[in-house]
């Protein structure tokens, strides 16, 4: 554990800032466990946090791109976003069936509302950050 990083883009702190006060907490939420899920993934030396499409964004030397977002034309959800040529949201559906809403291949969707299921997120994320090493398992290590 004593040689994770995290390296931190500053410009994914401005858009923490400016996301409404009402999800800004929720967002900040979902930062902590990604984080929080890398440091405990002995695979995963490095945690790149950066922006892609202006989202926040996590990269690691053998996972799937994870991004997270709140949009204001869905201003009662925000979401978790995968890779939709991956395995992995068909692979949390098979797993965690409804401890989950999803969209298509590609997002795990939260209510403004939801407790969010965090030991089980936080598999999906395990998942995610180290992808290339368990995609050819048949539920990714989970």
């Amino acid at each position: 554990m004593g040689n994770f990083k995290l390296k931190t883009d500053p410009e994914v702190e401005a858009v923490y800032a400016n996301y409404p006060d009402f999800v800004k907490g929720k967002m900040r939420y979902l930062r902590q466990l990604v984080i929080e899920t890398a440091e405990e993934t002995a695979e995963v030396l490095v945690l790149e946090e950066t922006l892609k499409w202006g989202e926040p964004s996590f990269v690691t030397k053998n996972g799937s791109t994870l991004r997270m977002d709140w949009k204001e034309k869905t201003s009662e959800q925000y979401a978790m976003y995968f890779q939709c040529t991956s395995r992995l949201v068909d692979t949390f559906r098979l797993v965690f069936d409804r401890k989950f809403q999803y969209e298509g291949k590609r997002a795990i969707v939260f209510q403004l509302n939801q407790d969010i299921p965090a030991l089980e997120l936080k598999e999906c994320i395990k998942a995610t950050l180290i992808y290339h090493k368990v995609k050819d398992l048949i539920t990714l290590g989970i």
